[in-house]
């Protein structure tokens, strides 16, 4: 993979919960890394979501290798959130590619 097809600047983010006054646990994303990555949209379609029209589109990223990643982990790029469906080690161990999901609710 060259340099230069990776082009978009993503953030990984990891859950760590916190508690509020009410001692009710709150999810808190926090960035653990910042890489750069190629993203491709694959599908989109619209559901309905907890009686709400969505758009949910599939995303391929790849990124280079990075050894710590898992799905319950999630990926911010500009103003989108998605969901890491399955990680896909290439033989080489040089990249990743993450199947990713994004719902936007509407």
């Amino acid at each position: 993979m060259r340099a230069g097809e990776l082009r978009q600047r993503i953030a990984i983010q990891q859950n760590t919960p916190t508690r509020d006054s009410t001692n009710a646990e709150m999810a808190h994303w926090s960035t653990i890394v910042t890489l750069w990555a190629r993203i491709d949209t694959l599908t989109g379609t619209e559901e309905i979501l907890q009686q709400q029209a969505a758009a949910v589109r599939t995303h391929k990223l790849t990124i280079r290798r990075y050894a710590s990643l898992t799905t319950v982990m999630r990926v911010v790029w500009k103003n989108s959130v998605f969901d890491i469906l399955t990680i896909i080690d290439d033989n080489t161990n040089r990249q990743m590619t993450l199947m990713c999901r994004e719902v936007q609710r509407g």
